[in-house]
């Protein structure tokens, strides 16, 4: 594609992006369908140009009015040249810019000089907002949390992230897998605290490769991997994902379980639960059941009430913890949603909870990095249900011989009663985790 229509392509995509009408990898895929003509290389160059655009919103649209022609060209120039001086970097932490030649095809003498007047703007000289990218509302309860660790957190969610896969450890054991990766030229290290997870160097293929065809692997973050392994599903036992989605880990938990017992992945959606059926018959997985429910208080909830051993609620939330792969999120939600999330998880819980056989295990979970969906709700269901008892995340962690475990957790006297994922901190997405047991 030449270069000129390759950047009228990203523009066309940034404005169906900014739109916010759907989620952004959902317009992406759309577009791709309509596109259907576009490379490998071309579709790369429009999803990482689009979302470049959503992490540095406000920076790009501050610019953007110094420049001529349409505005979404000029936020895609800026977008397709900031990931291409990213990709410089990965290779030479000194490069300033990435290779400017594709791009310089695609660009009037006009917009190369626009283009090098905001290349030479200091980051000293920006205003805080322009820096950090970040809606308001946003910025002052991860200033109260954070404190000195504000910027390098916020730095990290501006990045996209690495590609985390799960070995499946019903099937294959992790340096096995490491090492025929490696035969088909993919670099991949251990990951620090996960037991099953591989992070990949790049985001190669994975579709083709033998290792996922036969459902050795599954892609998921390291941070949703430490929440299916806090669960502690074992051999034998009845389980229920209460939130199951698409299933990432529902097949955490099914390997956990050695395929045996009995697993209920339950979800408003059938149309989620559609898409871990493929990923179930890869798995080898035969305990899993599957299925879709009205609301948290379903009839198919209550026959089960208090036969339970192990329940995971993955509740719904804002997603926050996942800006560096979901950048529109922080754009598309507002307090407003906050509200009635809050409320929906407190629901959620509540229902679930009474799953529980005495003795059982309560895990709440979410992929948000705010206190009122993470800390509030489960304070509050502890000051509500005492026959719950608070575990130390960090202790169960531990026990699991999750290294440096207690650096993964914070609240409590000890400071491990909840699991804390950042990050900066701990190159996950920002996840949130507590643990109950239910008193015999």
């Amino acid at each position: 594609m030449h270069p000129n229509a390759l950047i009228d392509a990203c523009a066309q995509l940034v404005r169906l992006a900014l739109t916010f009408e759907h989620p952004a990898d959902a317009v992406v895929s759309r577009f791709f369908r309509d596109n259907r003509g576009l490379g490998q290389r071309e579709r790369a160059a429009l999803a990482e140009t689009v979302y470049t655009v959503l992490r540095k919103k406000l920076l790009f649209d501050h610019m953007a009015p110094s420049g001529s022609g349409p505005r979404e060209r000029r936020l895609a120039i800026l977008g397709f040249a900031h990931w291409q001086d990213e990709e410089a970097r990965r290779s030479n932490p000194l490069a300033k810019h990435g290779a400017r030649d594709f791009l310089r095809g695609a660009l009037s003498d006009r917009e190369q000089q626009w283009l090098a007047q905001c290349d030479a703007v200091q980051q000293s000289d920006l205003l805080e907002r322009h820096r950090h990218n970040l809606p308001e509302w946003l910025v002052a309860p991860l200033k109260e949390q954070l404190g000195d660790a504000f910027w390098p957190e916020v730095m990290a969610m501006s990045h996209g992230a690495p590609l985390d896969l799960r070995v499946n450890a019903l099937k294959e054991k992790r340096p096995q897998v490491q090492a025929e990766l490696a035969q088909a030229a993919i670099k991949s290290e251990v990951t620090p605290y996960s037991p099953w997870g591989l992070r990949v160097v790049g985001k190669p293929q994975l579709s083709k490769l033998p290792a996922f065809v036969r459902g050795a692997i599954e892609v998921q973050d390291e941070g949703s991997q430490l929440l299916a392994l806090l669960v502690d599903a074992k051999r034998g036992e009845m389980v229920v994902d209460f939130c199951a989605g698409a299933g990432g880990k529902t097949l955490a938990l099914g390997a956990s379980m050695r395929s045996t017992g009995r697993l209920y992945a339950f979800d408003v959606s059938a149309h989620r639960l559609d898409a871990l059926k493929p990923r179930l018959a890869r798995s080898g997985l035969s305990n899993v059941h599957p299925a879709a429910i009205a609301h948290e208080r379903d009839e198919r909830i209550k026959r089960l009430a208090g036969k339970i051993d192990r329940v995971l609620v993955d509740a719904p939330c804002s997603g926050l913890g996942t800006l560096r792969r979901n950048p529109d999120l922080k754009w598309r939600q507002s307090p407003e949603a906050l509200d009635e999330l809050t409320a929906k998880q407190a629901a959620i819980l509540e229902s679930s909870a009474r799953l529980l056989k005495p003795g059982g295990r309560l895990v709440y979970a979410t992929c948000s990095v705010l206190p009122q969906e993470n800390e509030a709700i489960a304070e509050a269901f502890s000051k509500a249900h005492p026959e719950f008892v608070p575990l130390e995340a960090g202790e169960v962690l531990a026990q699991l011989k999750v290294a440096d475990a207690a650096s993964l957790c914070s609240g409590g006297d000890a400071g491990t009663r909840y699991l804390r994922l950042w990050p900066h901190r701990h190159h996950t997405d920002g996840f949130f985790a507590a643990v109950w047991e239910r008193k015999a």
